[in-house]
């Protein structure tokens, strides 16, 4: 019996998708990159993924997990392996409230345990633009960030526990709900972030927290990033540590917004230097409940704190949200910035952190060895900037492939220079191999190949991603 007749019959001819009906998970969000894979399989359990990765092994054929496809590099891509797309795995196993977890399989989307979390007072914070179609597996697997790392921290901060099939199928019970547990070594966070390399993820427990009673939300102005740090920290102070995200939205992101998206409209009449997108959430009832004029506290807090700075001069315009409807509009022109930088090309995009503190040495620094290489080129930046967290793309005017690794080694050397990373939260995937073999201490690159060798010796775990060869 051939491979694909055995996968067949132990998963249905619904779940074993091959030619045109894989048209669906061939492709990325970006479009860059197209797999061609032997088949496209979609288990139903962990048993099954555990029979795929034994018969799989058995006929040294690779399997590549697949989640939601909002990667943008070139991890799901495979040719001549099995992708193994986790959506039909999607079941919310518990929410337990007391315990603030929540026990769910690989691939519940990202929105849909939102909600679960939401109908019983909680909140699961992990929030960005894809959170509609990203799934658990996915997420861990890349071990994502988005706009609330700053208080809550990234997907590995809030998982307590997993399930992973290993490449001989055998299944990997880590599913601990323990907020401490020293049992030797912590194999859980060898899988978060490993992009399936080391093994597949088919279920985790996650934390869940208060839900937020109440934001305040608001776009600032200031002249610089180093204000900007400052108004964080003062924020920070005044709120008790309540700011949940603190995004920066500087002059050349406005420009490209106007552009690309003209209905989402600007939120000052003039652009600014730095755009700050803050907001504040607040978990007690004393600062959701409205005064006698109506008015929330959390709101008075941010709206007293701003008027403070505006006049010392650190905020020089401010726009609070008064209605739900004016903070999503707010977070809408967040939001729209993959859309908008991936819609022009050429483009060199980038996903690094730096320390809070030379985020603005770093910019000034890349924008000169810019102006060297390219004098036309244009540039886009947005940012997590409470933690560090820049997405800088840049658009070249000249050269082709060659321009392409110029800019990226002059961003890279601005970063290492300022201790900074060159992948802070998309993963490594494809894109970021060459990176990788520049950038990664040559010890670490030599523990990471041991721990795969030793849990994947045939090297059948979504073969040729994060590791250079």
């Amino acid at each position: 019996m051939t491979l694909l007749a055995e996968l067949t019959r132990l998963l249905g001819e619904a779940h074993v998708l091959t030619g045109a009906d894989m048209a669906a998970h061939v492709t990325d969000w970006t479009g860059k990159y197209t797999a061609a894979p032997m088949a496209v399989l979609r288990p139903g359990s962990v048993e099954d993924v555990s029979a795929i990765l034994r018969l799989a092994a058995a006929a040294g054929v690779p399997v590549v997990p697949s989640g939601g496809r909002t990667n943008v590099t070139g991890a799901i891509m495979t040719t001549g392996g099995l992708l193994l797309s986790l959506e039909r795995m999607n079941r919310i196993r518990d929410i337990r409230p007391e315990a603030r977890i929540a026990v769910v399989e690989a691939g519940v989307v990202l929105s849909r345990l939102h909600e679960a979390a939401e109908a019983q007072g909680l909140y699961f914070p992990l929030w960005f633009g894809a959170r509609g179609s990203a799934m658990i597996g996915g997420v861990l697997s890349t071990n994502a960030g988005g706009s609330n790392v700053l208080r809550y921290g990234s997907t590995r901060a809030l998982c307590l526990g997993l399930e992973v099939v290993l490449a001989d199928g055998r299944v990997l019970n880590l599913m601990t709900q323990l907020h401490k547990n020293n049992a030797g070594y912590d194999l859980k966070d060898l899988f978060i972030g490993a992009e399936g390399t080391l093994g597949v993820i088919t279920a985790a427990v996650m934390k869940l927290v208060p839900q937020p009673l109440a934001h305040a939300t608001a776009a600032l102005a200031v002249r610089s990033i180093p204000d900007a740090l400052r108004l964080l920290n003062r924020l920070q102070e005044a709120s008790g540590g309540a700011v949940e995200a603190f995004e920066l939205m500087p002059r050349s992101y406005q420009r490209r917004l106007a552009e690309a998206r003209p209905d989402l409209g600007q939120t000052f009449a003039e652009p600014h230097e730095v755009t700050i997108l803050v907001e504040l959430g607040a978990t007690a009832p004393r600062d959701a409940t409205p005064g006698p004029d109506g008015s929330l506290p959390i709101v008075a807090l941010l709206e007293d704190s701003l008027a403070a700075m505006m006049e010392e001069g650190l905020v020089d315009d401010a726009v609070v949200a008064r209605t739900e409807a004016q903070r999503r509009a707010l977070w809408a022109r967040r939001e729209a910035a993959a859309e908008i930088t991936y819609a022009r090309t050429p483009y060199v995009d980038t996903d690094i952190a730096l320390p809070l503190d030379l985020v603005e040495e770093f910019l000034t620094r890349i924008h000169a060895r810019l102006a060297e290489l390219d004098p036309g080129a244009d540039t886009l930046t947005v940012a997590h900037l409470g933690d560090g967290n820049l997405h800088f793309t840049v658009f070249p005017t000249l050269g082709g492939p060659e321009m392409h690794q110029a800019v990226l080694t002059a961003v890279e050397d601005e970063v290492e220079a300022l201790d900074g990373s060159f992948s802070a939260e998309h993963g490594i995937g494809l894109s970021k191999l060459p990176s990788m073999a520049r950038r990664k201490d040559r010890v670490a690159l030599d523990v990471m190949r041991r721990i795969k060798t030793a849990l994947d010796p045939a090297g059948l775990l979504n073969p040729g991603k994060v590791l250079p060869d």
